[in-house]
């Protein structure tokens, strides 16, 4: 069963989602659930959002989507997407979540893909309520993830000059700069129809300076004891694999890494059997339905 919904964020922004039950939850029973974060300007409609949850719900989980401010359905300037904001909507998601009458105490895992992922390990490094995290082809250092994305160095002074032109531009009008997601994350042609309908192709260059600010692996340490699962893909077109090799180094115990070979980015979307099984083995060991 799915039931839209809307939760408030901070300042009153009223951010929508879509709460799925399993089939088999009984009237008054309750279950873990997980909250799974959609990526870089996409939205709950996102097939490694969509996927995930259906995923989930079958093995007896209760999930929740949404869309951060400013993406998809929700309010908020769209395709204003930083950083911090983000995990402050991921933080009221969890105010929301943890108060559903199907939910069992205070386990709630978080579960995401790149951006969200990013987001998802920097909440739960600075909120203890998420009692596991799942991150699929995430990152923890914005500024080495960029200068792997753009790495020739007529691409990182193209990227580093956009930062400043945006500076400057907002200093001098008091209005942001807009740029293409392409310049600011480049994704391959061939990879490029995973994008969600209503993803946001136009960002102020805010958004790049705060992803570029954005240190993950600074707090990610802070997670244990609660378990971390870290998946990358082993040749990853987008994110480079080391974010999540460094994000494993940062990790205490229990974290597990897995490197996947014959996948890419949207590894969550793919419906690859390795990966439903390396996630299903790492459920069930740390965060069961019945524990």
């Amino acid at each position: 069963m799915e039931e839209k919904i809307t939760f408030e964020s901070a300042g009153g922004l009223k951010l929508a989602g879509t709460v799925s039950i399993p089939d088999d939850l009984k009237r008054g029973e309750k279950r873990p659930g997980f909250i799974v974060l959609h990526g870089f300007g996409s939205n709950s409609s996102a097939g490694n959002t969509i996927q995930p949850c259906q995923m989930l719900n079958k093995w007896g989980y209760v999930t929740l989507r949404f869309d951060m401010r400013g993406c998809g359905d929700s309010e908020g300037e769209f395709g204003r997407v930083i950083c911090l904001e983000q995990v402050e909507d991921t933080q009221y998601a969890l105010d929301y979540f943890l108060n559903r009458s199907e939910i069992s105490g205070n386990r709630i895992g978080l579960m995401a893909s790149s951006f969200g992922a990013a987001v998802a390990i920097y909440t739960a490094g600075i909120d203890e309520r998420p009692a596991a995290v799942v991150s699929s082809v995430g990152w923890g250092n914005g500024e080495r993830k960029f200068r792997a994305q753009h790495a020739t160095s007529q691409d990182w002074k193209k990227f580093t000059d956009m930062l400043s032109a945006g500076a400057m531009h907002k200093r001098q009008t008091g209005k942001s700069l807009m740029v293409s997601r392409y310049d600011i994350v480049p994704i391959p042609n061939f990879l490029r129809t995973h994008l969600a309908k209503k993803s946001v192709m136009q960002f102020p260059v805010e958004t790049a300076q705060s992803m570029f600010d954005f240190n993950a692996e600074e707090v990610v340490g802070n997670i244990a004891p609660r378990p971390l699962l870290l998946l990358h893909a082993a040749r990853d077109s987008i994110c480079p694999t080391e974010q999540s090799i460094e994000l494993f180094k940062n990790a205490g115990e229990p974290t597990e890494l897995h490197l996947v070979s014959g996948v890419d980015h949207f590894l969550l979307a793919e419906g690859n059997a390795r990966v439903k099984h390396i996630v299903k083995d790492w459920v069930d060991r740390y965060f069961s339905i019945e524990k």
